[in-house]
């Protein structure tokens, strides 16, 4: 059975004619007969009554003038939806993001998104770098957006924008005096740091080994899972902590949090999509807002 066998019928049985249902669907009045009795044959069943030059539906007809009408109607709702959504007037976007571009670089560009696009509907998860890959690489999120760098060639994987990690440590800590501090000086106090698979913690330590000094042999007293912890702990001890200067940037500024005198390099925030998924209209649109270099891995 196919739609174009429903549609013929519907017509037919509500004008109870078939020359005039033929001319409504411009069909020819024996292509109409025949997707008649083509049905009629598949199935065992009279559809319609031959009384003399007239046709009427049988009982067996009107019944399944019901659901050939749903059919057709859900059918039709289903054309429509994928076309709003090929149109970009409806539907759904997952995004996961590691925590410092969910909550400092992201968001503008999601109401620039939604400005443009209002009726796509965007679901956010926050996560860490690590998270946010296995998310993309199990169909889970549609793009993903990670501060570390990662290689998969299943993935493409999109610079998008740089930050920069900063040294924090309370006023009170030996470092807050602005002295220029050496890379073994690193070893010397206690650390709180974010946790294994964050980007955060990974750009810190190839920053650090890009200054010759092991990662491990830091003093680390707490792993925590959020910007927020890291300088939360620092401001009520003496431990130094690692993270973005976008995060640390408004309590510096205001006098409760003091930057250590040690430059770490810039890190790349990154666009993650699958090489081999589908990328509907609003993934690509998504994708277009935001821009810069590509880099294919």
């Amino acid at each position: 059975m196919t739609l174009e066998q429903l549609r013929i019928f519907v017509e037919v049985a509500e004008r109870q004619h078939l020359t005039q249902a033929a001319a409504y669907l411009y069909l020819t009045p024996s292509a109409v007969s025949s997707a008649i009795r083509a049905l009629e044959d598949r199935y065992g069943v009279p559809l319609f009554n031959r009384v003399g030059r007239r046709i009427e539906t049988t009982e067996t007809g009107r019944a399944f003038l019901i659901e050939a009408k749903s059919t057709l109607a859900g059918a039709a709702a289903a054309e429509r939806m994928l076309s709003e959504m090929g149109g970009l007037q409806r539907g759904s976007l997952r995004l996961q993001a590691s925590q410092t571009i969910a909550s400092y670089h992201l968001p503008p560009l999601l109401v620039a998104f939604q400005q443009r696009h209002p009726a796509i509907e965007i679901q956010l998860t926050v996560g860490n770098t690590q998270s946010v890959t296995e998310a993309v690489l199990a169909g889970a999120a549609d793009l993903g957006f990670i501060e570390g760098h990662v290689e998969n060639n299943a993935l493409t994987i999109r610079e998008i924008g740089q930050d920069r990690l900063a040294i924090v440590v309370s006023p009170r800590h030996p470092w807050a005096d602005g002295r220029k501090l050496k890379a073994r000086d690193l070893t010397t106090r206690r650390w709180t740091l974010r946790e294994a698979g964050s980007g955060t913690r990974s750009a810190f330590a190839e920053a650090l080994r890009a200054h010759r000094l092991d990662p491990s042999a830091l003093d680390i007293a707490l792993t925590l899972p959020s910007n927020e912890a890291l300088l939360s702990a620092i401001g009520a001890g003496d431990l130094a902590t690692a993270v973005s200067e976008l995060a640390a940037a408004p309590l510096i500024d205001a006098g409760k949090l003091a930057r250590a005198n040690f430059t770490l390099p810039p890190r790349s925030f990154y666009l993650l999509h699958h090489r081999q998924r589908y990328r509907s209209k609003a993934s690509l649109a998504m994708e277009a807002g935001i821009g810069t270099t590509d880099r294919e891995q």
